[in-house]
């Protein structure tokens, strides 16, 4: 499912290049949503992409990152949690935008806050064979979300990021989309994990156990 995703990104954005506007009109406005004002926005803005470089980026994104999620939700049920995951987490991350530049009408535009919850997601399994997640106070997991943290504040302070073409990187929609990724997992397993798994889910956070 990961990688059909992935390879989505790409097509959309063919379609998106038909458009008449290029797809502004489904980008995402701070400002409006504060005045009750295009909420699709939230949703729609996942779906474009500035460019190929950026499009290519994400779709890269959700192929390495991806996977891993995607085995933790096995079976059609996992496919829907999967799905809703990457969703869940995207709208995370533009909502959380919206907080910070409440007054913004820069248009956002990307499925970066949906990698980077998927990232999150990803980090709380990275390393453990036996496919049970990190706890949040793990180590590991905090020393890569910290470095990952680190690099998204600097790419959007410096904004040396390739395909963004000159354009403001929303780091904060990264950001809340990561914190979202991470905390979302372990409820998320707990909902779609396929009844065959071996997870024993303890109520702390609703993780699996680690």
């Amino acid at each position: 499912m990961a990688v059909i995703l992935a390879a989505s990104l790409p097509v959309l954005f063919w379609f998106q290049n038909g458009l008449a506007d290029g797809g502004l009109s489904l980008a995402f406005q701070p400002a409006t949503l504060w005045r009750g004002e295009a909420w699709t926005g939230l949703f729609t803005s996942m779906f474009i992409h500035a460019n190929w470089t950026h499009v290519a980026m994400n779709a890269l994104g959700v192929f390495a990152f991806g996977p891993p999620v995607a085995r933790l939700m096995s079976g059609a049920r996992g496919v829907v949690g999967f799905l809703t995951f990457y969703i869940v987490t995207g709208l995370a991350g533009a909502f959380g935008y919206a907080l910070v530049h409440a007054g913004s009408y820069d248009a956002l535009g990307g499925a970066s806050a949906a990698v980077f919850g998927l990232m999150g997601a990803a980090f709380r399994v990275l390393g453990r064979r036996d496919g049970r997640l990190r706890a949040l106070s793990d180590r590991r997991f905090l020393a890569m979300a910290a470095v990952m943290m680190l690099v998204n504040l600097a790419s959007g302070l410096i904004g040396l990021v390739p395909g963004a073409g000159g354009a403001r990187v929303a780091w904060e929609a990264h950001a809340f989309g990561f914190v979202a990724g991470a905390l979302l997992i372990g409820p998320w397993v707990k909902l779609f994990r396929s009844r065959r798994t071996s997870f024993d889910s303890p109520p702390d956070l609703g993780d699996p156990s680690a």
